[in-house]
């Protein structure tokens, strides 16, 4: 049984709907959480995907409110972060209820240009958020916590996430230094955790009604903040994984009251099919484990609907912004360099980036944040200048290469993935007797290599062996066969 403080029972027996019952709710606080995966459509269509996994003996099951999202089952002695599936980008490993904010977001088909999303890792919700727009724009993700972005951006890095911004600020920075400036907000706020005792059956022993309104009290004013950086008409979300209400109808109202003006509740009663099982009177979802047996979530909706008066004035813009445009020398002979080797188009809308010798991608609408606050990280790195040419590097490769019609990509068997992303070169002789010839004709140098037709990295090509470029912080000592 999972030690359920008996405050919190009795806590959270005052807070249960009339229509749902205390027995279920420790009944399904005592059961397994449901493996649930979202594929990732910047990598993949989801159809292709489902087919190739079932294939492999996984079942999947819809999600009723995520076309990406699957509960799955099968194959149980696969650990899913070693599938090499997962370790391309294929697929995020993410809870059921947690996709639900950004569906939330992009609901009534708004397809905002410049998202913020103020607590962002490890990721889950930034890269769903990256995929619904379809790496375009301009989503800036940050993250509080200095050990967890390195993990933020070795997501984003892995499922291709072109068009992203990190920061690493404490997130009531935000309606200061960027007063205004988004069309959607994401808050995942940090919370009491009280959703999530299926996967951490420690998250509620020491629970105490104290912690939880200390919490809330930081939550006020991160939605404060964000309610400050949205612009007029823009709409915001705000998300927990914790069940109290303190944490959540308490905040929305709280926000509603500071701008009575200017807050509009959207209701996500017709969010999906069912949806009004979980939906409040205000039309928030607060998601109780037993209703979709699922983890606890709450969602809300939020539309600014009159621009609001500025806290404070706009801080000095930051001096020595460290990058440059590149000369339209280098651009063209980058262009041609990632056309020629890779088949890679690079994109004419985003903005080539020098500093010191290298070249990075930046999503266009970023000109528009240059010296209002300090990011960590600003859409890709393209390559590194040699003294002859250019080394393309693996972000730039796995987020904008297509196989479709790249000529210099090779199609490796899974033995031969499972080798790559272990560091491993590849023999030539391993191939079939039609590729080896193809190689034999192929002139020698960097070439791609994918599978499931999806792009894995760089190689070399040496002519009897391919020569394994994967920088060394991604090698994996474990990979397992989905097939």
């Amino acid at each position: 049984m999972i030690p359920l403080h008996p405050n919190f029972i009795r806590h959270i027996e005052n807070e249960l709907p009339a229509h749902l019952s205390l027995t279920d709710f420790i009944d399904y606080c005592n059961q397994p959480l449901r493996k649930s995966i979202r594929v990732n459509t910047l990598k993949i269509a989801t159809p292709k995907f489902v087919d190739i996994m079932t294939q492999a003996g996984w079942q999947l099951t819809s999600i009723p409110w995520c076309n990406d999202g699957f509960w799955i089952e099968g194959n149980d002695d696969i650990q899913l972060g070693n599938a090499i599936e997962h370790i391309q980008g294929l697929f995020y490993i993410q809870e059921a209820s947690s996709m639900l904010p950004p569906i939330a977001l992009f609901a009534d088909n708004t397809y905002p240009e410049i998202v913020l999303d103020v607590a962002s890792a490890p990721g889950s919700k930034t890269t769903q958020i990256a995929a619904l727009m379809n790496n375009s724009g301009l989503l800036v993700a940050n993250e509080y916590s200095a050990s967890r972005v390195k993990v933020l951006h070795a997501n984003i890095s892995r499922m291709g996430a072109s068009h992203t911004a990190l920061t690493h600020f404490d997130g009531r920075v935000f309606g200061e230094y960027l007063f205004e400036s988004f069309d959607a907000i994401l808050l995942d706020a940090p919370c009491g955790g009280e959703g999530t005792v299926r996967k951490d059956p420690l998250a509620l022993k020491h629970w105490d009604i104290e912690d939880v309104k200390a919490i809330a009290e930081t939550q006020k004013d991160l939605i404060e903040s964000a309610f400050l950086a949205l612009k007029p008409g823009g709409t915001l979300v705000y998300s927990t994984c914790t069940l109290s209400q303190v944490e959540n109808q308490s905040i929305c109202k709280h926000l509603q009251q500071q701008f009575p003006h200017a807050v509009e509740f959207v209701s996500l009663n017709h969010l999906f099919d069912g949806a009004d099982k979980a939906c409040t009177e205000e039309g928030f979802l607060h998601v109780w484990p037993q209703i979709y047996d699922s983890e606890g979530f709450f969602v809300a909706k939020i539309r600014k609907t009159a621009s609001v008066e500025r806290v404070k004035k706009q801080p000095k813009l930051q001096k020595n912004f460290p990058f440059t445009v590149a000369g339209d020398k280098q651009q063209i002979e980058l262009k041609n360099y990632f056309k020629e080797t890779f088949s890679i188009e690079l994109p004419n809308d985003d903005i080539m980036m020098l500093r010191d010798d290298e070249y990075w991608l930046f999503p266009a609408h970023f000109t528009d944040f240059i010296g209002k606050m300090r990011f960590q990280r600003i859409g890709l790195k393209l390559a590194d200048a040699l003294k002859k040419g250019y080394k393309a590097k693996h972000e730039a490769i796995i987020a904008l290469a297509s196989t479709s019609d790249a000529a210099r990509t090779i199609e490796l068997t899974p033995e031969q993935a499972q080798d790559f992303l272990m560091g491993r070169d590849i023999a030539t002789q391993t191939f079939n007797e039609p590729l080896q010839d193809y190689l034999a004709d192929l002139a020698q140098g960097e070439m791609l290599v994918s599978y499931h037709n999806i792009v894995l990295g760089v190689v070399k090509h040496l002519g009897h062996r391919l020569k394994n470029n994967l920088p060394r912080e991604l090698v994996r000592d474990k990979v397992n066969l989905s097939l």
